[in-house]
């Protein structure tokens, strides 16, 4: 038996006092859990903005050594024909890519199953479902950067592209 079509027996009086007016205290709490949900999606957000941030340097540092150590070797400054520092600038491209795109699959994982919880408590009548749950600007950044970075590794690997 049920109070309503979405609530389950019982849950329209969990909220009402007994002369039937709604009990604050249940209000305050709907409203907490539901501030709750935005504030742990901003916080989702600001931990896809640190793997943004590291991702950025790691790829901007591996690009730079690359094209420094290009420099040096086509005007014979270093006089050898090492390698290593060239794959060392590929190895953080690579590190920077494989970074944001973990990041991306964590913060797409973690925001489906908070937005499957809030859907969960909205039907139950634990939360208010009135506040807008917009996707994550901070997403379509990081989609950015794993774009630029695979630019960035397809310019080395092809000695042409958007940076050469």
């Amino acid at each position: 038996m049920t109070d309503g079509p979405d609530k389950p027996a019982g849950a329209a009086s969990a909220a009402t006092r007994s002369d039937g007016t709604a009990d604050p205290s249940v209000e305050l709490a709907a409203r907490r859990t539901g501030m709750s949900f935005q504030r742990t999606r901003m916080s989702a957000d600001r931990t896809l903005m640190s793997v943004i941030r590291t991702s950025l340097s790691l790829i901007s540092f591996g690009f730079t050594i690359y094209q420094f150590f290009e420099h040096l070797q086509e005007t014979n400054i270093t006089g050898g024909g090492s390698r290593a520092p060239r794959n060392f600038g590929v190895a953080l491209i690579y590190l920077g890519i494989g970074m944001v795109i973990v990041g991306i699959i964590f913060h797409l994982q973690f925001m489906l199953g908070l937005r499957h919880l809030r859907e969960d408590m909205k039907r139950e009548g634990l939360i208010h479902g009135e506040s807008h749950f917009p996707a994550s600007f901070t997403l379509v950044v990081a989609v950015l950067l794993l774009v630029l970075g695979v630019a960035a590794l397809i310019n080395l690997s092809s000695h042409s592209g958007p940076f050469g």
